[in-house]
């Protein structure tokens, strides 16, 4: 794998000049090179007979502008300033590529570079917009330091308002990002930037991948948003699809050029089948170049600090983890099932990350567990610097949905949030937006259900279910946060109990978008006990900024006690101690420590509890061994 990565940057090295000009060419393709005032231009269409460009600038003429055909699939077009020396396509005119294709038929295309395309109200397809304003958004303040671990708050901009609209990016930067900030959380990774139809593919089916998405505002408006999180010491992430794209052909990348095998592979090779949408071909030289340089783009033109990896399994298996299950076994990592060029590709995308920009993060989404994925390239590894612990998510859900409270494992909770390989670090979570979304169930709605709509208030009873719930929530939280990883995932919403399900306005729901808003007006409420949670994941996270232990090394579990249901462990100078037993308290119970203090306590009347624990109180150890350790002390 290194010899294949190392032979295909030495090939950009000799034929591109280097990975830092292959890397750039989103400076000189699509229409956005400015020369004297002129409009440089310039695609790959390797299947097309002849090129033109169109739009508002000539009357939408379809041949008046032809490309010149270079070579390897390259066409270039330069149109002259006008007499005033202006920019013959002014900011804001719209565009379009014209393909002659190989059987005659003429194409209207949106150019795969496009930087800005917005989709009228009584339209269904996109338009390209050629962004070029006369005054661009200037970046005040710089990226916050490279962090030990991330603390990340997983966001969606369309959703992130009460109302049932969209949300716009000016929103998310003057009601969201002090939220976030007041939460604790340091790290924001965006979800569906990337210009996207359909809005209810949360934005896992893209079709422009320069651009950002007009839904929720202007280029500009991002590049605000972006630069105020970095004001406020928060990382930003974007949600990055390069494991497949949409099938769209009038507003998207698919048969841009008449054949199905531009950017993509031909054939059933080049479709997805779950996910109905189209395949790169990693082996391909422009590919590589269109990848490459949408992340450089990304990170200098946005100030993205880095990115999620999405679809990371489908990229790396030609059977796409399609039934395929993974026990571990590295028959299962390695051989002809495996797509060598995609995991190239990804180790290109690492290396040059780490090489232009090392204060940038990137996070693999795997579910297989393949090794070394999360080691240096320079070692044969993926180059990523985390990768997600979905394994837990999973493990909560069916704790919950098929056992009692009686019947849950201690040793395989504790198995299952330790079991990653060493020094390969893991984002632990106990839910995202997997579950958040219909058809799925948040922690919260799994442990209160319906009368989540009738009991949380503090005017009512506190009912077993709901007190149940509110206990549970934080301390599956909690021990997910302590000994899941190395940093800490939350979506939207989800760390007060957001009720109910995500769904994007649709045909199924009436094009309603009574679902697709985040209702952080419930945790202002004092009346509501959505306050005790929200009021808990924040002093978690104040906790962990105080004390690091996600950047600290493995806990040592001390105890696991299937009859008691308690589980202790030992990390950053701390002691976490977890009583999972559904009725049964300890007075005097022996753990390992030297000295005792209540810290946080998910027992406090400020998150719901019934305080039964006396925070002033402090407790000394005593020679008394106890679970393979010299000293410990009575709670």
């Amino acid at each position: 794998r290194y010899a294949l990565f190392y032979n295909r940057l030495k090939s950009i090295e000799e034929n591109e000049g280097g990975l830092d000009k292959f890397s750039k060419s989103y400076k000189t393709f699509g229409v956005n090179q400015f020369v004297d005032g002129g409009v440089y231009c310039k695609e790959w269409a390797p299947g097309a007979e002849a090129v033109f460009l169109t739009g508002d600038f000539n009357g939408w003429n379809p041949f008046s502008h032809p490309y010149k055909k270079m070579e390897y699939g390259k066409w270039e077009l330069f149109i002259p300033p006008g007499q005033d020396g202006y920019s013959p396509v002014p900011h804001g005119s719209k565009l379009k590529v014209v393909i002659r294709a190989q059987n005659g038929e003429l194409l209207y295309r949106i150019s795969p570079w496009a930087r800005y395309v917005v989709r009228d109200q009584d339209k269904v397809n996109y338009d390209w917009v050629h962004w070029n304003p006369p005054q661009s958004y200037i970046r005040k303040h710089h990226s916050p330091e490279r962090l030990k671990s991330l603390r990340i708050y997983e966001s969606h901009v369309g959703i992130a308002s009460p109302e049932g609209k969209i949300a716009s990016y000016k929103n998310f930067t003057f009601n969201v990002l002090p939220r976030i900030k007041d939460l604790g959380y340091n790290c924001v990774q965006l979800m569906a930037i990337m210009e996207h139809a359909y809005y209810a593919s949360f934005g896992y089916q893209v079709t422009s991948f320069f651009a950002a998405s007009s839904r929720y505002g202007t280029p500009d408006d991002l590049k605000e948003m972006i630069d105020v999180a970095h004001s406020m010491g928060i990382t930003v992430l974007l949600d990055v699809v390069h494991s497949h794209a949409s099938k769209n052909s009038e507003d998207g990348l698919n048969k841009f050029d008449g054949t199905d095998s531009c950017f993509f592979h031909s054939g059933p090779k080049g479709t997805h089948q779950l996910w109905d949408s189209r395949l790169f071909d990693y082996s391909n030289w422009e590919v590589l170049r269109f990848l490459l340089s949408n992340l450089r783009m990304w990170i200098e033109d946005y100030g993205f600090d880095g990115f999620r990896f999405d679809g990371v399994t489908s990229m790396l298996y030609h059977h796409h983890g399609i039934g395929t299950g993974f026990s571990g076994d590295y028959n299962e990592y390695f051989g002809l099932h495996v797509d060598e060029d995609a995991l190239c590709y990804l180790m290109l995308a690492n290396h040059m990350v780490n090489f232009l920009h090392p204060e940038c993060i990137t996070i693999a989404e795997d579910v297989s567990g393949m090794p070394a994925l999360c080691r240096p390239v320079a070692e044969g590894g993926g180059g990523f610097d985390y990768r997600l612990a979905m394994a837990i998510p999973d493990k909560w859900i069916q704790i919950i949905k098929e056992l009692k409270d009686e019947d849950w494992n201690m040793g395989n909770i504790v198995y299952t949030l330790t079991n990653r390989r060493y020094e390969e670090k893991c984002i632990a979570y106990a839910e995202s937006h997997d579950q958040a979304l219909v058809g799925d169930k948040t922690l919260a709605f799994r442990l209160m259900d319906a009368e989540m709509y009738t009991n949380m208030s503090v005017l009512s009873p506190l009912t077993p279910v709901i007190d149940r719930g509110i206990q549970l929530h934080k301390m599956i939280r909690l021990i997910t946060h302590a000994l899941g990883g190395d940093s800490y995932l939350n979506f939207m919403g989800n760390e007060f109990g957001h009720p109910e399900w995500l769904d994007f306005p649709r045909k199924g729901n009436n094009e309603s978008y009574h679902y697709a808003r985040r209702q952080f007006n419930l945790t202002d409420d004092h009346l509501l006990r959505y306050r005790f949670l929200n009021a808990f994941d924040r002093d978690m996270n104040k906790s962990e900024e105080r004390f690091g232990w996600l950047a600290s090394p493995p806990a040592f579990v001390s105890e696991k006690h299937e009859s008691n249901k308690v589980i202790a462990f030992e990390r950053a100078g701390l002691v976490f101690i977890f009583n999972f037993h559904p009725y049964q308290s300890y007075t005097d119970y022996r753990v390992v420590f030297l000295k005792y203090k209540i810290l946080l306590d998910s027992d406090a009347s400020e998150y719901g509890g019934h305080q039964r624990l006396d925070h002033n109180t402090e407790y000394f150890s005593e020679e008394y061994p106890h679970n393979y350790r010299h000293n410990s002390l009575m709670v």
